[in-house]
């Protein structure tokens, strides 16, 4: 081979190793933020659009009676949130479930009990493989199809907020998720809006704690630790 065709076929392997680079640092790039598209925003008072302004809600804001017995109303979502890394790109896994019950006990000024499940054999995100790893292995939903949070100390919310005022509160409960209760403290944030009450907040979850697996399968490597985030409309019973 003489030198010139030498210099030509070094020339066309260094290209080719520098594109093999390129693919596999823009290729998954692409995928995650391109085609597989960004992870839904956290839950938060903002999920859902204010409720618009009737004669019963404006009546209401000078009428609320927050006494009594609340249950857990359509529009309702609980979820978990963890980082994850494919092929050296981080994103969000999130899943979801609208399969929640539970209720909440007001009187006067103070929630004075408060429970809410979430049915995680029906928690699912964009990715069946994910869905498959979540209720498989990970989290066995077969064997534990539920978590649930149930409040052990009541919350003195003070004054009744005025409708559309968000206030943040401190919540202290037992919390079942994979068969194990744990106590845990977490804020919450909640407002009033129409004749509704909304509330969300999240749970920090660390995997081992709970009896949870790693979570990494295949090329997906996630952090040891994640959140159950939840937003929660809740109506007069």
């Amino acid at each position: 081979m003489d030198s010139s065709k030498s210099g030509r076929w070094k020339r066309w392997l260094l290209i080719a190793v520098i594109s093999a680079v390129g693919l596999a640092v823009v290729g998954p790039y692409v995928y995650i933020h391109f085609i597989e598209g960004k992870a839904p925003a956290p839950l938060t008072l903002t999920t859902t659009s204010p409720a618009p302004t009737t004669a019963a809600a404006s009546t209401s804001r000078g009428t609320f009676d927050a006494e009594g017995t609340w249950s857990v109303a359509d529009g309702s979502q609980v979820g978990y949130r963890v980082k994850e890394v494919i092929f050296g790109q981080s994103k969000e896994a999130v899943g979801r479930t609208s399969d929640v019950t539970g209720t909440i006990s007001v009187a006067g000024s103070t929630i004075q009990s408060a429970t809410f499940t979430a049915d995680m054999t029906s928690v699912s995100s964009d990715q069946s493989r994910r869905d498959t790893q979540f209720h498989g292995r990970i989290m066995n939903t077969s064997t534990f199809p539920t978590s649930t949070f149930t409040l052990t100390h009541p919350i003195d919310v003070g004054s009744i907020p005025t409708e559309g005022a968000a206030k943040t509160y401190e919540a202290t409960g037992d919390f079942t998720i994979h068969g194990v209760t744990k106590a845990v403290t977490f804020s919450l944030t909640g407002k009033r809006s129409g004749t509704t009450i909304q509330v969300s907040g999240s749970i920090p979850i660390v995997f081992a704690d709970w009896g949870i697996g790693n979570p990494s399968f295949g090329p997906v490597t996630t952090e040891d630790h994640g959140v159950m985030e939840f937003f929660l409309v809740f109506q007069h019973a």
